[in-house]
């Protein structure tokens, strides 16, 4: 996975040279500037207009009590879609916009989600006891009673 990876971004940018040569061929070079300039304008517009949003359903899931976790999601895609529309290319700017559109983002969390499984959340420091479990008063446990050790 990691060559993957390093593989990835060594040739992201060989990538970007040939569309931008291709298109700059095709359209010549003020036209080519002004899509990568307007393509940036218009993911900067769309990314605040998704990042405010996010802001809010954040505000709204942490006010209900409902865990984050779609909407932290979206955020940290928006972010990424930032960091590509600092980049400049048509490759990288196709993919940034595409992490704007919230279909999209639905899809990408659906397949992430299907792999994580959350076992448990508490907001204590101790999983509560339960009586049926095979750890209590086996062989491996030290029942201490309250005049065996001292609380610091």
């Amino acid at each position: 996975m990691a060559r993957f990876f390093v593989l990835s971004l060594l040739l992201l940018p060989l990538v970007e040279i040939a569309i931008f040569i291709k298109v700059g061929q095709s359209i010549g070079l003020l036209p080519t500037l002004a899509l990568i300039i307007g393509a940036a304008l218009a993911g900067g517009l769309l990314l605040r207009a998704q990042g405010m949003q996010v802001i809010g359903q954040l505000r709204s899931n942490m006010g209900s009590g409902r865990l984050p976790g779609r909407t932290i999601a979206d955020a940290m895609m928006i972010g990424l879609a930032a960091l590509l529309l600092l980049l400049p290319g048509f490759l990288s700017d196709a993919v940034a916009l595409a992490l704007l559109l919230p279909p999209v983002r639905g899809w990408i969390y659906a397949r992430l989600a299907s792999r994580v499984t959350v076992v448990s959340a508490t907001t204590g420091y101790r999983a509560p006891r339960q009586p049926d479990d095979p750890r209590v008063g086996g062989p491996g446990t030290i029942d201490l009673d309250e005049d065996d050790y001292r609380p610091h």
